[in-house]
């Protein structure tokens, strides 16, 4: 079977920092799934960082996976934070989100997900956006699934495909 690719007129680009390696196989695959799909319509980067150990309390990881996190995203033209205090969004609005980056000449949109502890508040007040996926709780690591799905979804919208329906 041929992968048939699709340009669309952004060169936005999607960066994506993980704290950790996604433990669940079923969830791993998904991601590698959807980030590929994804590809067909711009540039997708995951980037792997070192889970901070569990040991140490909350406050300092939460402050070292803040400083792994925005230092990842520092030369992002927009972070994304993900958080459930965040503005809940449809998916066409997300694809609207899209045509508004690739219009304003973003080059990087960098989405960022907290580890088992969420986000630290640093975090949430240096990001551009701060959207929630759902008034649901996930886990970090079935945030990052979600994520890569809906914006393939959004990209199929923006290119008029029927996945989304």
């Amino acid at each position: 079977m041929k992968i048939r690719t699709i340009i669309l007129d952004l060169s936005v680009k999607f960066l994506l920092p993980f704290l950790g390696k996604t433990k669940e196989s079923y969830l791993e695959q998904g991601i590698r799934d959807y980030a590929e799909r994804l590809r067909r319509y711009l540039p997708v980067e995951i980037k792997v960082l070192k889970e901070q150990g569990r040991h140490d309390p909350d406050q300092v990881i939460m402050a070292h996976e803040a400083e792994q996190l925005l230092a990842q995203a520092a030369s992002a033209s927009l972070i994304v934070a993900l958080d459930p205090t965040g503005r809940e969004q449809t998916s066409e609005a997300m694809a609207a989100a899209l045509d508004d980056w690739g219009n304003r000449g973003l080059h990087t949109v960098c989405f960022l997900i907290g580890g088992h502890l969420g986000l630290d508040e640093r975090v949430r007040r240096q990001a551009g956006l701060v959207w929630s996926l759902s008034r649901l709780t996930f886990t970090h690591e079935m945030t990052r699934f979600i994520l890569l799905e809906q914006l393939y979804r959004a990209c199929s919208i923006r290119a008029g495909h029927n996945y989304h329906k």
